[in-house]
């Protein structure tokens, strides 16, 4: 079976060495850098065979990138205790939106003035309007980056609408289709990055509701999530632009 690797990070100042991966399906750890030639060096080492290399790896680089002891207990919130982190966070709020649908969005009034062909009617004073506007006027970054099925599904297709909401509250909204997400390694993870230190991964039923929510602040699982925001970012694009290339290839 083929490794699932996840990049971790590099402590290199201007390339990708020396790096350390993580296997997803293992927890192994791999790490690849300068090789260790020096003979008088070589010499000290202990119980290496033929078919190993020794590699230069600076301390730090394992020290921030590594993966640590996990707790045996994960930090799970219920879904009311997470949507107050919405109102508390003080700079920025970042979503990975991976699913095909939202049992959230299903239930409301403008899913179903989509569902009938309509114009959606958007809701300027709802508590989350309300929220998060206030919080993009105060400066703070709020974005997300949705992942779209070939040929996309209702859902898909109703946030692709939705996200004109999104953008008159002041949110940077992003597309990537799955397929390039996959290429790029994006995880099958729906998860909110809060101020760039806390991450929220969001625990779903089969019925696409939300039920509680994973808190991680370990520092390297953390900076693993942060990279995967950059990711994404770097290679989606704006929701206006998906949509005109969406419609142009209809044509």
């Amino acid at each position: 079976m083929a490794r699932r690797l996840r990049f971790n990070g590099t402590g290199s100042g201007g390339g990708s060495c020396p790096a350390v991966y993580e296997d997803l399906n293992s927890g192994e750890v791999i790490v690849h850098g300068p090789r260790l030639t020096d003979p008088d060096a070589l010499a000290q080492l202990q119980h290496i065979d033929e078919d190993e290399i020794p590699i230069v790896m600076p301390r730090n680089t394992l020290v921030d990138f590594g993966p640590k002891d996990r707790d045996t207990e994960p930090r799970i919130l219920d879904p009311e205790t997470f949507a107050g982190m919405f109102t508390n966070f003080q700079h920025s709020a970042w979503h990975l939106e991976m699913r095909q649908g939202y049992a959230v969005d299903r239930a409301t009034d403008t899913y179903a003035q989509f569902v009938r062909g309509e114009k959606p009617t958007w809701d300027m004073d709802s508590s989350w309007a309300r929220t998060i506007s206030a919080k993009t006027q105060d400066g703070a970054d709020v974005g997300r980056v949705r992942i779209v099925d070939d040929p996309p599904t209702e859902g898909q297709l109703y946030l692709l609408a939705h996200a004109e909401h999104n953008d008159a509250l002041g949110e940077e909204v992003r597309n990537m289709w799955r397929a390039d997400a996959e290429r790029h390694n994006l995880p099958d993870e729906d998860f909110w990055i809060f101020d760039s230190h806390i991450v929220a991964l969001c625990l779903w039923d089969d019925d696409d509701n939300l039920t509680g929510v994973e808190l991680i602040s370990e520092p390297a699982r953390v900076n693993q999530y942060n990279r995967l925001r950059d990711v994404a970012r770097h290679y989606a694009i704006p929701y206006r632009d998906f949509v005109a290339r969406m419609a142009a290839t209809k044509e």
